[in-house]
């Protein structure tokens, strides 16, 4: 999704496969509107967009699967889901189900609506290593708020898609009460913990989703002229 109608725009944000999109107007090959599971407005290729012909049924719980034209792990596979893309199930063989308009996909990778993970911060580690993208979500490239965000929908939370407003989600809490999970937030920066020291986040110094202790974040964070922690949030 770019901030304006063309290629080299401003990444703003990403859909994933199957989330809604509510186009305003299209022009030029380009649809503005807005990400109706996150709220985000920006532009799209029209090119990328379909009409949704049914409910999804299931979600992608792996960090990313390949859709193959065959229930067969040998046929070549046209397309690569990332984590939380929307599906619908119309038909299973084997050890895969048949995704309407996409594919056959490995069983294992998919979950039923309404069946989440519980750890947000076990979600957040299958990224570790991931490359950091301004305005991604996916597992081929993520930002810090966008590592948080997907954690936190494999959970089955909403979660607001920048890490200002990140910064008001949940409950407050304070940095000695800071539990796994609990999120970190700075002017333009949130993490995740992982346990009361260690925080895990995706991050333009490591340029990845990489894990450190809170401490030396904090620190070096602080000496780049970023400031110091302004919340500690528990989502």
């Amino acid at each position: 999704m770019q901030g304006e109608p063309r290629l080299d725009a401003e990444q703003v944000d990403q859909l994933l496969f199957g989330e809604p999109f509510d186009v305003a107007e299209t022009a030029d090959g380009w649809s503005r509107g807005r990400a109706v599971r996150d709220g985000y407005a920006g532009y799209v290729q029209a090119s990328a967009l379909a009409p949704r012909s049914g409910e999804p049924t299931h979600w992608l719980s792996a960090p990313r699967s390949y859709a193959f034209p065959h229930a067969d792990f040998k046929s070549a596979p046209p397309r690569l889901l990332s984590m939380n893309a929307l599906v619908r199930v119309v038909a299973s063989e084997s050890r895969f189900l048949q995704a309407e308009a996409v594919g056959w996909i490995a069983e294992t990778h998919l979950s039923l609506l309404g069946r989440f993970r519980s750890d947000a911060a076990a979600v957040a580690e299958q990224f570790l290593g991931a490359p950091y993208r301004w305005g991604g979500r996916d597992s081929l490239g993520l930002d810090c708020s966008g590592l948080v965000q997907q954690a936190l929908y494999a959970c089955g939370k909403p979660c607001p898609r920048d890490s200002d407003m990140q910064a008001g989600f949940g409950a407050a809490v304070t940095r000695e009460a800071l539990q796994r999970g609990d999120l970190v937030c700075w002017p333009g920066h949130v993490g995740m913990m992982l346990d009361a020291e260690r925080l895990i986040h995706a991050n333009a110094h490591h340029m990845a989703v990489a894990v450190e202790p809170l401490q030396a974040a904090i620190t070096r964070i602080e000496a780049a002229g970023q400031g110091r922690p302004t919340a500690y949030r528990r989502p």
